[in-house]
């Protein structure tokens, strides 16, 4: 174990805390993130060794610091959006905007990063170069394809990339990994159908879209339960309708929201036609038209076997064994950092929060001493992989 490594950082546990907290209070939603990108560029220049380029992909940025003669080179990303929900917690430093929070812990992944970061600018303690990536929009799979397009990997050269999530439920501190195919593609769409607006008391002279659009709710999901082989991996979630104003109301439209998760590319395919196949015939059914809004196109997060065997034996030298596990199984949780992965090897790894209430609940809350063990593993994974 690197123990001095880990209890130096804890001893900057109230500045790590700070910053978690400054964004925590106020959070922004998915490439709206200008102020919060302001702040991680303010912490990064006031390190005095970084070169920090803003505006990566919008609101992207990314910090190099150089050292030693080394050509090799890595990337460490750090996600900073939150999420469209009301947070239900009675934190001293609780989100300031009505309908908008950190709930998955994104706040803490950067201040994580820019922990390391302010270490390794003073320890330089490495030989090569490493991009600190800090991405929007990975809520909305928007911010890793933006900085990508951007020309991140051609901007920034890097050899290997790196990310991590803190897990609620893992065990406080434990590393998961997990080689190949780790979570899942996921499709964002949307789904509107429109049928014809009238007085509720009088609905034979309306067409409703609101009948149509549940018989379609319930259809969808016999796309798992009857299309799908029990072998593979799917879902298919309606998280939002939305539709009228009043009972007495039929309206003229009703919106449904569609995440939809798998993690095989020919299943994805005929998950993807069956949807649209069923849409356009309960429509049909009832009298209404519909349209079909595709999200990014979805990508099933790959780790490299070789960039994870290396992850993984350096978590255990810095933490002790039992604070490492291989895992068995694939999370359909996804991630934009996917895509990195399709342009370059490397690892994604989760780190257990303790128990509590899972990401994207009202109550969820970030372990803040999570804050300097995430930390350290930047550190150590930088000097191991770059080391003099």
């Amino acid at each position: 174990m690197n123990t001095k490594l880990i209890e130096t950082l804890k001893t900057r546990l109230p500045e790590l805390k700070q910053w978690q907290e400054s964004m925590h209070q106020s959070p922004e939603l998915s490439m709206q993130e200008e102020n919060t990108s302001k702040f991680i560029a303010e912490k990064l220049k006031s390190f005095g060794e970084f070169e920090v380029v803003e505006g990566v992909g919008k609101y992207g940025i990314v910090a190099t610091l150089k050292n030693g003669n080394s050509s090799k080179s890595i990337g460490i990303r750090a996600d900073f959006d939150a999420l469209p929900i009301q947070e239900d917690n009675n934190l001293a430093y609780k989100s300031t905007k009505d309908g908008v929070a950190h709930l998955c812990g994104h706040d803490g992944h950067t201040a994580m990063a820019l922990g390391a970061a302010k270490y390794l600018a003073e320890t330089k303690n490495f030989d090569g170069t490493v991009h600190f990536i800090f991405q929007p929009g990975e809520e909305t799979m928007q911010g890793a394809p933006a900085m990508i397009e951007d020309g991140l990997f051609e901007r920034f050269p890097m050899d290997e990339v790196y990310a991590l999530h803190n897990m609620p439920t893992g065990e406080f501190g434990k590393f998961i990994f997990r080689e190949g195919e780790t979570m899942a593609a996921v499709d964002n769409w949307e789904i509107e159908i429109e049928g014809k607006g009238s007085h509720g008391a009088i609905p034979e002279l309306g067409i409703d879209p609101i009948v149509c659009a549940s018989s379609l709710v319930m259809a969808l999901q016999s796309i798992v339960s009857r299309n799908v082989s029990p072998w593979k991996e799917c879902v298919v979630n309606v998280g939002a309708f939305n539709a009228g104003t009043a009972g007495n109301i039929i309206p003229q439209k009703a919106h449904l929201k569609l995440s939809i998760r798998n993690m095989d590319s020919e299943n994805r395919k005929m998950v993807l036609k069956r949807i649209k196949t069923i849409t356009k015939a309960q429509a049909e059914a009832f009298g209404c038209t519909y349209s079909i809004k595709e999200g990014v196109i979805g990508s099933v997060l790959v780790n490299s076997p070789e960039q994870t065997r290396k992850a993984l034996e350096i978590a255990k030298n810095t933490f002790g064994k039992e604070k490492v596990t291989d895992q068995d199984f694939a999370f359909m949780g996804s991630e934009d950092f996917a895509f990195m992965l399709e342009k370059k090897p490397g690892n994604y790894v989760m780190l257990g929060n303790g128990d509590g209430y899972m990401l994207h609940h009202p109550k969820y809350q970030f372990n803040q001493d999570l804050l300097p063990i995430g930390a350290a593993y930047w550190v150590a994974l930088t000097e191991q992989l770059l080391k003099k």
